[in-house]
């Protein structure tokens, strides 16, 4: 895999809930879902303001852990558990996610589940303009160690949501309290949720999303 090879805006779902929305949301999916996977999160979050949502897709490729099988993923996972990182393929996506940027024409949130959360953790703290939040689900911190060299001004007092299920069989729940503490030693305010699921959305968690959201519109 070569660097820029998914720079080109991805193929995805745009939605608006009404006429001049007032920002955007720019949402990934995780691990071989697609674009379609949040779709129907948006009548369930509620919000009065008119937003604009966008649901990319990731590109196909194969996933090292699922056999080389070819999915949509936004980068290859080499083992369980944790071990090498594709950063090639990370920092692919995060180019891919900051054209998506470009394209708004309006304040822009990043929403993202497990990979897909990765990926927005990945491109928010390094983008070089400001965001209004972002929103990291199921997830972790990819490419921890670098973010202190790499992480933007700009977006340094980022509001950032986290969530995670107590009972997640894939992304263990330690795992992403250790990405908190990277983030909140780095300077970054995190809001924190933990809710009894496993690597999943909850009906709460839906609730407490869209007050965040709101919060900041």
């Amino acid at each position: 895999m070569t660097a820029g090879q998914y720079v080109k805006l991805p193929s995805m779902i745009e939605i608006e809930t009404g006429a001049n929305p007032v920002a955007s949301v720019i949402w990934l999916h995780g691990l071989g879902a697609d674009g379609h996977d949040f779709e129907p999160i948006v009548p369930e979050l509620g919000l009065r303001a008119p937003l604009r949502f966008v649901f990319p897709h990731a590109p196909v490729r194969p996933v090292t852990i699922n056999n080389g099988a070819r999915m949509r993923a936004w980068y290859d996972i080499f083992q369980f558990g944790g071990g090498p990182e594709d950063e090639a393929g990370i920092r692919d996506s995060e180019k891919a996610i900051q054209s998506l940027i470009e394209n708004e024409k309006r304040p822009v949130f990043l929403a993202g589940f497990s990979q897909g959360g990765a990926i927005v953790l990945q491109t928010a703290l390094r983008y070089p303009k400001k965001l209004k939040g972002v929103l990291a689900l199921s997830t972790y911190l990819p490419l921890s160690t670098k973010l202190s060299r790499e992480k933007s001004v700009e977006n340094q007092d980022l509001p950032i949501f986290m969530a995670h299920g107590t009972q997640d069989p894939v992304i263990p729940l330690q795992k992403a309290r250790l990405s908190r503490e990277v983030l909140e030693q780095q300077g970054y305010k995190v809001e924190w949720h933990e809710y009894p699921m496993p690597h999943s959305v909850c009906p709460q968690e839906i609730s407490d999303i869209s007050s965040f959201i709101a919060r900041l519109l």
